[in-house]
């Protein structure tokens, strides 16, 4: 009985111990999980190692002070830092490699000239997101736009020089890994040409398109920079500059042009040394200039040319990039079967199942382009457009806007990538309350000239900016109606012979002098579908069906308009609406099946 006595009392005793450990365990991890909380207010979630590397040695005077002394900065995830282990954006990835040997190139070089490295920041796993979303270490804040993605994969450097916890960052830019958020957190972000900066010491997702890019709020510190990665001179002879900008791009782009295109125009009529800028459809360019894209365009596609070209280059860039990688990391997947965030997973299953079918076509299509761009561009060049399509997307956005997103986004995106050339994406304000941005993109080699560019126009760009943003736009008129049917007759005579932009001109005279006809809208739009502004003839088939709700052409086009920019959930619900008005209309029947598959 004695014995019995003394279990239950040490039964009841280890009880009470186990208690009081597990209690202590939760009230650890509760502090534990609020003291993390409260650093991601701090830091905007945007590190994930905190650490101090410091600069080399000023040199004693007289000699001048070193290019970045007194300036601090973050790198992504993927840089390597000897002693410490890269983790690459994934825990399982740190915990089945040993830390590094040396510190990656582009880091030393950095802390060689002054500045001082205060740690590694959030990115998206493998650099294969374009979100900034990461599932095991959280997303960073964006600061300009809380409630929406900071853009990826350098999410954490991009946030963390939006926020002012560091003058610049280092990511790498892949895809677009450095212009998405910089154009999400309404700063600078640098792509340079391929194999221009070195990528010793950081890890690869894929080689033949992987560049270094960096951030920063100042284009004097992006410069500076600039001039230590690229290890280029100061001086350099001025050169006069083109600005061409690529009409079809701003198609993809929801951001009114008076924001964008006009910004540019009025920023350089009083700086010296640019000529009058002009405009091209550069997916039509592509098309003539790059043969080996031709295998790659989707059958019965119903894409007008120019953005059908931009939609093959950004699939090429897509198969490139599952194959690059997928040679780099296909066994490190199979055999660690790592953890990864479903949007992530989707696309490392889709990199390890292809071939490596069309794979010396892909190549063939980078040199070709590359070529291409260098005869446009020369050495004074600068092509314009859009950095994204639109606003960013909201945190945990569907995945029918992310799709959508992601068409639109990669179409802009692969000029750069594809081709190797330098880009630079610049805020220009906002839009509806999101940071909006316009892209610079210079041949291959010609990084300098480019971030001399930025530095001669941004407080130009950001003024007009400012001035666009209070201005209001023009208000259309009401008139005469038999004059607009003239008008009207005169638009269908210039259609017919083929004259987009004079049809467009007596359309609009029509619509001022009687702007409730719907023909006039629809017909119209036929026009702008012709010259390749889908957002316009979108609109326009927009109002006539407002106007007319049986209006089968309108919808027809509007179908076809949204097509164009890849919103094909909206384009098949457009032509399903025709067959309902006209349900053996050949054209909307077979659109629609073909949309119902894209869409899903």
């Amino acid at each position: 009985m004695k014995l019995g006595k003394i279990n239950v009392s040490t039964t009841k005793a280890w009880i009470i111990i186990g208690i009081g450990v597990a209690g202590v365990i939760i009230l650890a991890e509760t502090r534990r999980r609020r003291r993390r909380k409260t650093e991601a207010r701090e830091d905007f979630g945007a590190f994930i190692e905190r650490f101090e590397l410091l600069p080399a040695p000023q040199p004693p005077p007289p000699a001048a002070r070193q290019l970045l002394s007194g300036l601090n900065f973050a790198i992504s995830d993927i840089f390597d830092v000897k002693e410490y282990v890269t983790g690459f954006g994934n825990p399982d990835w740190k915990r089945t490699h040993e830390p590094a040997g040396r510190t990656a190139v582009a880091v030393s070089s950095l802390l060689k000239n002054g500045a001082t490295c205060i740690g590694k920041t959030v990115m998206d796993e493998l650099a294969f997101g374009i979100t900034g979303e990461n599932l095991h270490h959280g997303t960073p804040n964006n600061p300009e736009m809380p409630s929406h993605v900071p853009g990826g994969s350098s999410s954490g450097s991009a946030v963390a020089v939006a926020a002012g916890l560091v003058d610049f960052a280092l990511g790498t830019d892949t895809t677009g890994c450095v212009r998405i958020p910089g154009s999400c957190c309404g700063i600078i972000g640098f792509r340079p040409s391929h194999g221009v900066v070195s990528t010793v010491g950081v890890l690869s997702n894929s080689q033949s398109l992987d560049t270094v890019g960096w951030f920063a709020r100042d284009p004097s510190i992006l410069h500076h920079v600039g001039r230590i990665l690229l290890q280029v001179s100061p001086v350099e002879l001025r050169r006069t500059r083109r600005f061409i900008f690529a009409d079809d791009c701003f198609q993809l782009s929801k951001v009114p042009k008076q924001k964008s295109v006009y910004v540019v125009n009025r920023s350089t009529e009083n700086l010296s040394g640019y000529q009058p800028p002009k405009h091209m459809n550069i997916g039509q360019y592509i098309a003539s200039n790059v043969p080996s894209l031709k295998g790659f365009h989707e059958p019965s596609s119903n894409l007008h040319h120019g953005t059908s070209t931009l939609k093959a280059l950004s699939t090429v860039m897509l198969l490139l990039q599952r194959y690059e990688f997928k040679t780099n990391h296909e066994e490190w997947i199979k055999t660690v079967k790592p953890k990864l965030g479903p949007d992530i997973s989707g696309r490392v299953l889709a990199a390890i199942n292809t071939s490596n079918e069309n794979i010396k076509t892909f190549y063939k299509v980078r040199i070709e382009l590359r070529a291409a761009l260098h005869n446009l561009l020369k050495d004074d060049g600068i092509l314009v457009l859009p950095t994204i399509p639109d606003s960013m997307l909201k945190l945990n956005s569907s995945k029918n806007l992310f799709t959508e997103f992601h068409n639109q986004a990669f179409a802009l995106l692969s000029i750069a990538s594809m081709s190797g050339c330098c880009q630079v994406t610049v805020p220009l304000g906002k839009h509806d309350g999101s940071p909006i941005s316009i892209s610079f993109i210079a041949s291959h080699g010609a990084d300098k000239f480019l971030l001399d560019t930025i530095l001669d126009i941004y407080s130009s760009l950001q003024e007009q900016a400012n001035i666009t943003s209070n201005s209001l736009p023009m208000q259309d008129i009401d008139g005469n109606i038999d004059t607009s049917e003239l008008l009207k007759e005169k638009g269908n005579a210039a259609f017919k012979g083929r004259q987009w932009n004079k049809a467009v001109s007596y359309y609009s005279e029509a619509i001022k002098l009687n702007g409730t006809n719907a023909t006039f809208y629809c017909n119209r739009a036929a026009a702008y579908l012709e010259l390749g502004c889908f957002q316009q003839a979108e609109a326009d088939c927009s109002q006539a069906i407002l106007l007319d709700k049986k209006n089968v052409k309108a919808y027809l086009r509007r179908g076809t308009a949204r097509e164009s920019l890849f919103r094909y959930k909206e384009a098949a619900e457009d032509f399903k609406h025709a067959l309902v008005l006209e349900p053996h209309n050949k054209v909307a029947n077979l659109a629609e099946k073909r949309l119902r598959k894209l869409a899903s």
